[in-house]
């Protein structure tokens, strides 16, 4: 049988004494991370085990060696005696008890203006990382000075707020306390007079463990909601009573597992999950098998400390932390994590049911931070202050309305790479995007049309559903309901609440179906579409009596004299009210109308300048209306000679204009000389910023930028409803948004074209550098002055240079097509991103994106591509073949 060393009711599990050979030594050394004198012993143990006599002695020495650092480590303590206590304090002065080196301390923390959290932390890092707590979902308000927690001379360990209200208390059976301690393990324990813990926080986790902790079966750990909010959030870990060790989501706010997204696979055999003394995590069976590493340690435990957290994004982290600024070796005095179960969380929830790693109708995605959440295209947060509770649309829903038909006033806004797990209702297969797309504008249920493969699957609001928990009554069920925007109806039967949206399917009425549907309605019967008037039935008989009396009466001339009057002045105050009159809303276009007043508020006055040109300031502004919406405020400068019409005509196009890699235009503001422009915000700044900054964006992120371009200028000239020539493509005028994709903005300089036009002749445009030869030459202007100047950026983003650096190292690199040009034809590219190691292992790509630019940048208009062209040459369908030199038009007509 295995031999059991029991320190602080904890169970450590060794193997059998038998022989020990020299590989076995190898596989503890491993395991238990010796320290240069642990290691110098276990070398003379290794040794003399070499002589079989002396063996089973050695084996001996050898465990109580392995297991004396346990026993010492459990005894180091400072007793907290009976009627001790610690108390709330407003001021941040709150005391507490702190472990013998003062790794650790007990005591409250105070968690932003929401209260006090009673909680065990690192007490030597800054930022006091909390490990355990006993009041996260019940935190002592703030301003209740007096709160506190006592170890009472009766033996009792309790927390009370002033008014002696019981906030939490340690449960346990047996003798009563007679001291308490906070161990250098990072255990807070109540022990009798024996010096047998009753108690101890090693046994009641929240959402960490710490070395030396062992988790047992029916063990569990609960994320807690966001990093601030220490309450009980939506994921959970447990070692089943079946041996399986499983990641859950929960069926928030209820602390029930809902979906597994993580599981060791260890049915009938799991027994304890240890976090040893060294740093090592695993799963082991009951004979102390190991069953499952699920993390080791790389760093040493005298210069880290560690600790495994289930965080609040549902990632189970093993992280150190360096104790000091000379065991960081120059890293960050920060955690940093050593492995990460799983991997990536946002491909692991799967289930049909439930909000996910992110909330309903979210998006998430995964770097190397960790999951990030955002809303897709054309929603916003339910609430801006948390993002778990989802996004919502922000635009009216179509209608259902057989009478209002609202099909032509709906269009998709593609996501590549994006899906959604829950929310389908129908299915089809052996089928063509266009038939896909068209299948969900008809239908006024569908929100989301997911095609691949050829097969189109449609889903409705929201894009999940939640299941509730067994054993709650019909009053939980109702109010859940109400609380929640998404549901239309919730079905309360056998003590399950399910909450289900539109469009209900499957609806029948029967005895044996049981149960009760709780259907919302408005109180008033408020509905959304009024009913459209019969025009029909309208009695003309009041308008024929009104006339015949006017026509027959000698009052009509006077009435007709004053009305004549009345338009003359009219007249003349409107006029001379123009000039401060706003626009109203523009009614075929989802465009609002912003008062001056409305945006000076919302840009604090203009305080935060995000950029400035010759014809435009940019403001950042919050729309505190439209739950807290950063949005990038352009004011315009008063442009002389342009009037009414024309700046209507300009907003009109712009504001029809939507494309996934245009910068959508929110509305608009016209009072006088107050002209201004009201774009989405982008999070991450310019494309010049991102190129030109100290670090250089990946070889993949350059060509999927590259490509977003291309395909927004494709829409321009091509595909939207009046083709528009943007004029100024540069750097500067290319924004990202928080996914980093590239967005197409400032259409000051844009050129309108009537359907059936291609030339147009106007005033140079643009910006030097980018500017096709043609503007010099006062030749006819077409959608060719974009490809110039998309060409001169596509070999910016290629190289991560400016077209032009004056401080090159040689004169021929000056300017960069030139550059550029030289070396494609002499067959020495390399010369071009030498520093640039990724883009080298792609260098048939490389090429093939400068041969694009060189043609986008010829100077003779008819050699360049058109956009369709150039993207359809960056996505490999159509061959690119050697590009002529780009000079040879201009120097063949001189």
């Amino acid at each position: 049988m295995p031999l059991h060393f029991k320190f602080r009711k904890t169970f450590i599990v060794t193997p059998n004494l038998i022989p020990i050979a020299p590989t076995h030594f190898s596989e503890f050394r491993v395991l238990y991370n010796f320290s240069l004198k642990e290691q110098f012993l276990f070398e003379i143990f290794r040794h003399l085990c070499n002589f079989p006599m002396a063996c089973p002695l050695i084996n001996l020495l050898f465990f109580l060696f392995m297991f004396l650092p346990f026993s010492t480590l459990a005894q180091t303590s400072k007793n907290i005696s009976l009627g001790s206590s610690l108390t709330a304090l407003n001021d941040d002065n709150s005391s507490s008890w702190t472990s013998p080196s003062g790794d650790f301390a007990f005591g409250f923390q105070r968690i932003g203006k929401d209260g006090f959290l009673l909680a065990i932390w690192f007490d030597k890092i800054k930022d006091k990382t909390i490990v355990w707590s006993a009041n996260g979902d019940n935190l002592v308000p703030e301003g209740s000075k007096g709160s506190k927690v006592e170890l009472s001379n009766g033996g009792k360990f309790m927390l009370n707020d002033a008014t002696g209200k019981r906030i939490w208390s340690a449960q346990f059976v047996g003798p009563g306390v007679a001291y308490a301690s906070m161990l250098d393990t990072g255990n807070f324990v109540l022990a009798d007079r024996s010096s047998s813990n009753v108690w101890e926080s090693f046994d009641e986790p929240t959402d960490t463990i710490l070395p030396t902790q062992i988790l047992n079966q029916n063990d569990k750990l609960f994320a807690r909601y966001t990093a601030t909010n220490y309450s009980r959030g939506r994921f959970m870990f447990i070692l089943q009573s079946d041996g399986n060790l499983l990641l859950y989501t929960t069926r928030f706010p209820l602390p029930t597992n809902n979906f597994a997204y993580f599981a060791t696979m260890t049915m009938y055999a799991g027994f304890q999950f240890i976090f040893n003394q060294s740093g090592y995590l695993y799963l082991t069976a009951k004979n102390g098998s190991i069953l499952n590493m699920v993390s080791s340690n790389t760093v040493s435990m005298q210069n880290f400390y560690h600790k495994v957290t289930l965080e609040h994004d549902g990632v189970l982290r093993h992280s150190v932390h360096p104790k000091t600024a000379a065991s960081s070796a120059g890293s960050p005095m920060a955690w940093s994590p050593l492995t990460s179960e799983p991997s990536n969380i946002c491909l692991r929830i799967e289930g049909a049911i439930g909000s996910g790693a992110c909330g309903y109708n979210s998006l998430c995605s995964y770097n190397d931070k960790g999951p990030t959440c955002q809303c897709p295209y054309g929603y916003t947060l339910i609430d801006p202050n948390d993002i778990l509770k989802g996004c919502k649309q922000n635009f009216v829903s179509q209608s259902c309305d057989a009478a209002l038909p609202e099909t032509e006033s709906f269009d998709f806004h593609e996501m590549q790479s994006t899906e959604w797990a829950g929310g389908g209702y129908e299915q089809f297969t052996s089928v063509s995007e266009e038939w896909c797309r068209q299948n969900c504008l008809d239908d006024c249920f569908c929100v989301v049309a997911i095609f691949k493969d050829r097969e189109c699957e449609k889903k409705r609001i929201p894009l999940s559903n939640g299941r509730m928990d067994p054993s709650i009554d019909e009053d939980w069920c109702r109010q859940n309901c109400f609380d929640d925007c998404f549901c239309a109806v919730a079905i309360f039967k056998n003590g399950e609440c399910e909450k289900k949206r539109i469009p209900l399917s499957n609806g029948r009425m029967d005895p044996t179906v049981g149960g009760k549907a709780l259907i919302k309605v408005r109180k008033d019967n408020y509905t959304l579409i009024p009913e459209v008037p019969n025009t029909k039935k309208k009695d003309r008989s009041t308008l024929i009596l009104i006339g015949s009396v006017l026509l027959s009466s000698s009052g009509f001339l006077n009435l007709i004299l004053l009305l004549t009057t009345y338009l003359i002045v009219f007249r003349i105050a409107y006029r001379k009210a123009k000039l401060i009159q706003p626009y109203r809303v523009i009614s075929d276009m989802n465009l609002r109308h912003f008062t001056y007043e409305e945006l000076k508020n919302a840009t604090n006055e203009f305080e935060e300048e995000l950029g400035r040109g010759t014809s435009a300031i940019v403001f950042k502004g919050v729309l505190a209306p439209d739950n807290g919406k950063s949005v990038a405020v352009k004011c315009l400068v008063a442009r002389v000679g342009e009037n009414d019409l024309e700046f209507k005509a300009e907003v009109s196009a712009i504001g029809r204009t939507n494309h996934r890699n245009l910068v959508q235009l929110l509305g608009f503001c016209y009072e006088g000389e107050h002209q201004m422009l009201v774009y989405e915000f982008m999070s991450n700044g310019s494309l010049a910023s991102f190129l030109f900054g100290e670090l250089r964006p990946s070889w993949c992120q350059r060509r999927q930028i590259a490509l977003g371009i291309a395909r927004g200028l494709l829409y321009l000239h091509e595909e939207c409803n009046r083709k528009i020539v943007h004029c100024d493509i540069k750097p500067q005028n290319i924004l990202l948004d928080d996914s980093f994709a590239a967005r197409i903005s400032d259409f000051g300089l844009a050129k309108l074209l009537k359907i059936d036009q291609t030339l147009t002749t106007t005033g140079i445009r643009g910006t030097k550098g980018y500017v096709a030869p043609e503007w010099l030459n006062r030749l006819p202007i077409t959608a060719k002055v974009d490809i110039y100047s998309y060409g001169i950026l596509l070999l910016e983003i290629i190289f991560c240079r400016k077209h032009f650096e004056a401080a090159a190292e040689d004169e021929d690199q000056m300017i960069l097509a030139d550059w550029a040009y030289d070396c494609y034809k002499q067959n020495n590219l390399h010369q071009l991103f030498k520093n640039d190691h990724e883009a080298m292992h792609d260098i048939k790509k490389m090429e093939k994106y400068v041969m694009i630019a060189i043609w986008c940048i010829q100077e003779d208009p008819s050699l360049r591509p058109t956009m369709k062209k150039v993207a359809l040459m960056l996505e490999g369908t159509v061959e690119v073949s050697a590009p002529p030199d780009p000079c040879s038009f201009i120097s063949s007509i001189l």
